[in-house]
């Protein structure tokens, strides 16, 4: 029987499986890798060389985020505190305690005598200056990548609290990646503001909730909350690409 088909067919069953097993293989490999908390780091929890303990001092003792904090809503980015942030209570409250000897290091730099009194012994430099000491390393958690443009002070003027990217923090002894932080999360958001809008005087207050009626959840509390912050400051969050890459 005469054959209809040239030769180089016979094997291209055998072609067709191994190309599908080759795109089976790079979604599996994409997915594992791109939707695990190692990619997200959701968990990251790394050790800083001071240990502060989030949950006493912001949940017990109340203080506000923008107190360390202090460019959240000013700047485009969320800055680390300082060692003279630091010592604006430590000079005082557990002044001389081994663990906060970085912060100390820090701060009096060429003052070892920790007095306050620069000593010429102690001008390293010759000019009558004292010059601190280098910064604490911390170690950062929360990042997004270098090719996403996120402004903290732009969502935190619009009424979006520190909770929903950092999660309780003021319950937290040691701070972890609470959140993804992917574009799914962030798109979430982006789509339905009200679910997360709250009045600016609460933006810090993590504990917060909408004010309910009775019979009514927390959640239509939020959202009947939220649209009316929405409406009110005219929030319209970007859903186009440019929006978040720039």
């Amino acid at each position: 029987m005469r054959n209809h088909f040239p030769s180089w067919t016979n094997s291209l069953p055998v072609k067709i499986l191994i190309v599908l097993g080759m795109i089976g293989g790079a979604v599996v490999a994409g997915i594992t890798y791109y939707a695990t908390p190692k990619y997200t780091r959701v968990g990251y929890q790394p050790t800083q060389p001071v240990e502060y303990n989030h949950e006493f001092h912001a949940g017990q003792l109340g203080l506000d985020c923008r107190y360390c904090h202090h460019g959240a809503d000013k700047s485009s980015h969320a800055n680390i505190p300082g060692a003279n942030v630091c010592m604006s209570c430590h000079k005082n409250i557990k002044a001389d305690s081994p663990l906060l000897a970085p912060i100390r290091d820090s701060y009096f730099g060429e003052d070892t005598n920790k007095d306050g009194q620069l000593s010429e012994d102690e001008d390293v430099n010759g000019d009558g200056l004292l010059t601190a000491g280098p910064s604490v390393p911390w170690v950062r958690i929360h990042k997004t990548p270098d090719y996403v443009y996120f402004n903290h002070a732009i969502h935190v003027n619009r009424g979006i609290s520190c909770v929903e990217c950092h999660g309780r923090i003021d319950e937290m002894k040691v701070v972890h990646h609470s959140e993804p932080l992917s574009m799914s999360f962030c798109l979430d958001c982006h789509r339905k503001p009200e679910e997360s809008l709250r009045p600016m005087q609460e933006v810090t207050n993590l504990a917060w909730h909408a004010p309910h009626k009775k019979g009514e959840s927390h959640d239509l509390a939020q959202i009947h909350a939220g649209l009316k912050i929405k409406e009110n400051w005219g929030v319209n969050p970007p859903l186009s690409c440019t929006g978040c890459h720039r």
